[in-house]
């Protein structure tokens, strides 16, 4: 089996080898005979394919231009048949001998498929009804020297689609409705925030401190300076930098880096919106957040019920608000709110099989790892889960309520999180405590732990008004919207370990 498997193999290789020598002599013949294609600098479309097919009535008898890839051949003496893909979508082209130049109708015979061609034609129905373009002259803009997947097996490894995505778009078009989606929601996002009196901004990429996030960050040295510096992990203090100096309502739609692992939900480059707002807190955020990702759903797809990864979704208006001691109570039977020491916090989380190796054993660590390992994974339909701990809120203002939880949230659906948001801490003497802290676990081997940013903090004491701040995941929101199962869908060129 193994050597009827090499053997096949090496029938391909040679097939292959062929068919880029015979593709290399045609282009060489084009040449001498002063065709270059590469020589081509333009050509004016006057229409794409489903245009002509939208409007055919119209249309039919008048002269068009379109252009595009061969897909398909079907010749017949001095008749081809041909199919021609543009952005969006095939057409027919016909051919006829008498009607075009003789020698023009030889050489586009010998043309490939794959290859870029323009098109001089009339609109017209063949005589099986299908709506077409007559030819009347075609002109090979571009020559196709590699030989597209075959027909019927197409491309469908994914390994293969991801790092070639323009085979990927070329063979299966309707991988491009994935980013006509991702397109249309960052469109509407800017809308929705600039029709609020939101101005978008642009932060730095390269930083000398960490900060804005607990994550891994990517090390970059700077030649002129000779300083490392840091790929951001979150346009966060930049942002309310700018809400100190008065912009009072920012967003910023960016790329972010974090060193991590890789998998269906993450990938080391994202794209993320950030936005803060003067004067609001983290329930200003829920609405905010709830009215934009419900109304892109109800723009984009015309409903507010999708599916995701194999449930049904409900995104109507007026989803549920738990704090994540209520989220632990209800599906754990667990009530910290009546535990008050750390002991007793970390034997609470113990006796429901949460794992606490490795953390922090304080009632805010137990509490979240409650929730973080036995209860996110219940979250199905959309829901807001607020009030964490200050343990893993470092940038989160305290509830005047319970000094041991924050003002934030964080928004589920189908058990990821899409979005996070705060009543922004703005006590420069509490965020220099909480800083140390990281600065601490950082000095104890915690890579992903924050830098102290004494400029931040000197931001801080000019005064931050009360502010709140939400980060929204749009690879994941997009994800959502398309039904895509891995986030390497609607990341048109993500990252990938290069082939040995």
């Amino acid at each position: 089996m193994a050597e009827q498997t090499n053997v096949n193999n090496q029938e391909v290789q040679q097939d292959l080898s062929e068919i880029l020598k015979v593709r290399r002599e045609k282009l060489r013949t084009l040449q001498e005979e002063g065709r270059d294609p590469f020589q081509q600098t333009k050509f004016v479309v006057s229409h794409h394919a489903q245009e002509i097919k939208d409007n055919f009535d119209a249309l039919e008898g008048s002269p068009v231009t379109v252009a595009g890839r061969l897909m398909s051949k079907r010749g017949m003496g001095k008749v081809s048949f041909c199919d021609l893909q543009d952005k969006s979508g095939r057409i027919q082209l016909y051919a006829r001998k008498d009607e075009m130049d003789a020698e023009d109708y030889d050489r586009f015979k010998k043309y490939d498929i794959g290859d870029i061609v323009g098109v001089h034609g009339e609109v017209f129905r063949t005589q099986r009804g299908e709506m077409s373009v007559r030819a009347k002259e075609i002109t090979l803009l571009s020559k196709s020297l590699l030989p597209l997947p075959e027909k019927f097996h197409g491309l469908t490894d994914k390994e293969t689609r991801y790092r070639q995505r323009y085979v990927d778009l070329i063979m299966n078009p309707e991988v491009r409705k994935n980013f006509e989606v991702r397109s249309a929601f960052i469109k509407y996002l800017r809308n929705f925030l600039d029709n609020r009196g939101f101005m978008e901004v642009e932060t730095p990429v390269l930083n000398t401190i960490s900060g804005g996030a607990t994550a891994r960050p990517f090390i970059t040295h700077h030649n002129t300076l000779d300083i490392d510096m840091y790929m951001r992990i979150a346009t966060e203090l930049p942002l309310k930098r700018l809400i100190v100096g008065g912009m009072e309502r920012v967003y910023e739609v960016g790329r972010i880096f974090r060193n991590e692992g890789m998998d269906t939900r993450h990938n080391p480059e994202f794209t993320s919106v950030e936005l803060y707002q003067a004067y609001a807190d983290f329930n200003d955020m829920m609405d905010l957040f709830e009215e934009l990702l419900s109304g892109a759903a109800k723009e984009i797809c015309g409903s507010y019920q999708l599916q995701w990864q194999g449930e049904d979704i409900d995104l109507t208006p007026g989803w549920p608000r738990l704090s994540m001691a209520e989220a632990v109570k209800q599906y754990l039977g667990v009530d910290f709110m009546t535990i008050d020491s750390d002991a007793e916090a970390v034997a609470a989380a113990k006796s429901v099989g949460v794992d606490m190796d490795g953390v922090e054993p304080t009632w805010g660590h137990a509490l979240y790892e409650c929730f973080d390992q036995k209860v996110e994974e219940k979250l199905v339909q959309p829901t807001f889960i607020t009030m964490h701990p200050v343990d893993v809120s470092p940038l989160a203002k305290r509830s005047p309520k319970d000094p041991r939880l924050t003002e934030r949230f964080e928004l589920f659906i189908c058990h990821s999180e899409m979005g996070n948001a705060f009543s922004e801490l703005n006590d420069p003497i509490d965020q220099r405590q909480r800083f140390q802290k990281e600065v601490e676990a950082r000095a104890k081997g915690d890579d992903e732990a924050g830098m102290m940013d004494e400029d931040f903090l000197t931001a801080l004491e000019y005064g931050l008004p009360p502010t709140g701040g939400l980060g929204i995941g749009i690879d994941r929101c997009v994800m959502l919207l398309t039904n895509s199962d891995s986030i390497r869908d609607v990341i048109l060129f993500p990252t990938m370990k290069p082939l040995d």
